[in-house]
């Protein structure tokens, strides 16, 4: 009787477990998209009802920003929240509110350094909220979105060995 062959190729990998789960990846997206979309409205409503957009926007010009982007991002914030939630087109939602998520990590907590806990809050828990919204823009819209993105992503094609 001959030994099995120790080395497994990655088509027979893919043959004996699926890497994701195509049952429930959707609904663990939707968890992400929901999560995403409460803690943008709740940074956007902070920025809306608790320090202002008048408030918001000194607070952009001492950083020696225009004091409109204040307003664009509040705007981006709840839109883009809400957007995530509902599932209108996530892709794309998620796409678009990297670039604030990076802004705040270049204007305000990257100089506090990596740790958030750090005076200022460090740029750590952004980077993770980067990395979320990254896997929703890969990965897909989700269960019980209302308006699919569409990407003009293509698969990429399986090698097989």
């Amino acid at each position: 009787m001959a030994a099995p062959d120790p080395i497994l190729h990655q088509s027979e990998l893919s043959r004996e477990k699926p890497m994701i789960d195509n049952r429930t990846a959707p609904y663990a997206l939707l968890i992400l998209r929901i999560t995403l979309g409460v803690l943008f409205l709740a940074h956007g409503g902070m920025k809306l009802f608790v320090f202002t957009p008048a408030g918001t926007a000194q607070f952009f010009i001492s950083l020696g920003l225009p004091g409109l982007l204040a307003h664009v991002t509040i705007a981006a914030e709840i839109i883009g929240g809400i957007a995530l939630i509902v599932g209108f087109m996530p892709r794309w939602a998620a796409l678009a509110l990297i670039p604030f998520l990076l802004g705040a990590i270049f204007t305000v907590h990257g100089p506090a350094g990596f740790f958030f806990t750090n005076a200022n809050g460090g740029w750590e828990y952004l980077a993770l909220w980067i990395v979320a919204q990254v896997v929703i823009v890969l990965s897909g819209d989700g269960a019980y979105a209302v308006k699919s993105s569409w990407m003009p992503l293509r698969p990429l094609s399986r090698v097989e060995a």
